[in-house]
């Protein structure tokens, strides 16, 4: 359990890290271009999330996202105290990252999200988002598991541009970036309406999952 806690705390906070990091790093190259900046911060996610699913997936499965633990929990893969756990490694580890990519750019190390993102449009996109990470990996995992790093990067890669909200789709990441007045920030009172969409969108995910699965094996 201790190196499961581990590979989570730290997971998260390297992927926080490079959400951050890429989003600071992509504003003050692109010369105020915002598209620019996203792509950047669009090929460091991606790529980054691909290296610590396949380093750290071995170990405690590179959950770094409590909603993918939650869908864990209720395939009974894992119980209430590990879910516990590993929310609170995921927590501690991204709001961590927050603060070692604001060091890394010599920015102050508390700082509140000023960007606001909130509203319908949002909260849909936030839903979608969150319902085909879910599905991705569920489905990824049944019937490629050794591709599910690839299919996790490139439909964040893709979620990033066909969602209005970039595709937080992650509550621990979304709590850890209004922690951030930068790039990738977000007010934090935006951030409930958020996570509640989220919640929804992991759910259906995981129904469309299980009825797609059950599609296959009668066919």
């Amino acid at each position: 359990m201790g190196r499961k806690l581990l590979s989570e705390g730290l997971g998260t906070l390297l992927l926080l890290t490079i959400v951050v990091g890429s989003g600071i790093m992509g504003e003050r190259l692109s010369g105020g271009n915002s598209a620019i900046a996203l792509l950047a911060n669009t090929l460091a996610t991606a790529c980054g999330l691909y290296v610590l699913i396949n380093l750290l997936g071995p170990i405690s499965g590179a959950h770094f996202n409590p909603l993918v633990s939650m869908m864990a929990w209720q395939d009974r893969s894992i119980d209430g105290s590990t879910l516990l756990a590993l929310i609170t490694a995921q927590l501690g580890g991204g709001l961590l990252g927050v603060g070692l990519a604001h060091l890394m750019f010599e920015l102050p190390l508390m700082q509140w999200g000023i960007h606001t993102r909130t509203g319908m449009a949002q909260w849909l996109a936030e839903a979608v988002a969150t319902a085909g990470l879910i599905l991705t990996i569920r489905l990824f995992s049944e019937q490629r598991p050794t591709q599910v790093a690839a299919g996790v990067a490139c439909y964040i890669a893709a979620a990033y541009w066909f969602t209005a909200s970039t595709s937080f789709a992650n509550p621990v990441v979304t709590i850890a970036r209004s922690f951030t007045a930068t790039f990738s920030g977000i007010y934090p009172a935006d951030v409930p309406g958020f996570v509640a969409a989220q919640i929804f969108g992991a759910f259906t995910g995981y129904w469309l999952a299980k009825q797609l699965k059950a599609e296959a094996l009668s066919s």
